[in-house]
């Protein structure tokens, strides 16, 4: 839900606060039915039972919501194996070493293992890189929609089109430092990318 645009618009949601609590864990989106019924759905035509994916599910969710918070310190060893708060505190971090870390549910090893494990070693800052300054919750909840259809429409190829849609929201602001897509905020504040850069 990090390297695809179109995922992320539905994921932001959750990671829209600037506080981290445990009310953070239940900003839920109702889009996540939009865009996981293909992992789910392949899942199933696997051979593994619908009840068991929605138990699996279940437990995930039980076990994320305790690591949404500040108030539980680092766990030692447990943090070898398991994500924990100090490690999901990383993920939800808008800082740069922070971004697009620990994505682990409940053990952390898969980060370990393809690279994307970060400690937390300095404060976090919560939220988005480019917070959207509002609690309305229809546009908490729809804000990258509305910055994808703004981008297609201003796009002037169908690469550009698909990009700005299924791409990670990273290379989507690469583009618009380019001066591709529609205006946005990030871009404004972006630094130009360096001659010859691809």
């Amino acid at each position: 839900m990090h390297t695809s645009r179109w995922m992320w618009a539905i994921h932001v949601t959750h990671h829209s606060s600037e506080h981290y609590n445990l009310s953070t864990a239940l900003r839920q989106t109702v889009m996540d039915s939009v865009g996981m019924f293909v992992p789910y759905g392949l899942l199933s035509a696997a051979g593994f039972r619908p009840e068991s994916i929605e138990t699996a599910r279940g437990v995930n969710l039980l076990y994320q919501y305790w690591i949404h918070t500040e108030t539980i310190p680092k766990l030692g060893r447990f943090e070898e194996v398991f994500n924990t708060a100090s490690h999901h505190r990383v993920h939800h971090g808008s800082n740069s070493q922070y971004l697009d870390r620990n994505h682990g549910s409940i053990l952390i090893i898969w980060d370990r293992l393809f690279g994307t494990f970060e400690r937390e070693d300095e404060p976090v800052v919560y939220g988005l890189t480019k917070n959207i300054g509002t609690y309305n919750p229809l546009k908490v909840a729809t804000h990258e929609h509305v910055d994808i259809l703004k981008d297609v429409a201003a796009s002037t190829t169908w690469r550009d089109r698909l990009g700005f849609t299924f791409r990670g929201p990273g290379w989507a602001y690469d583009r618009h430092r380019e001066g591709a897509g529609g205006p946005h905020p990030l871009a404004e504040k972006a630094t130009p990318a360096p001659a010859g850069a691809v």
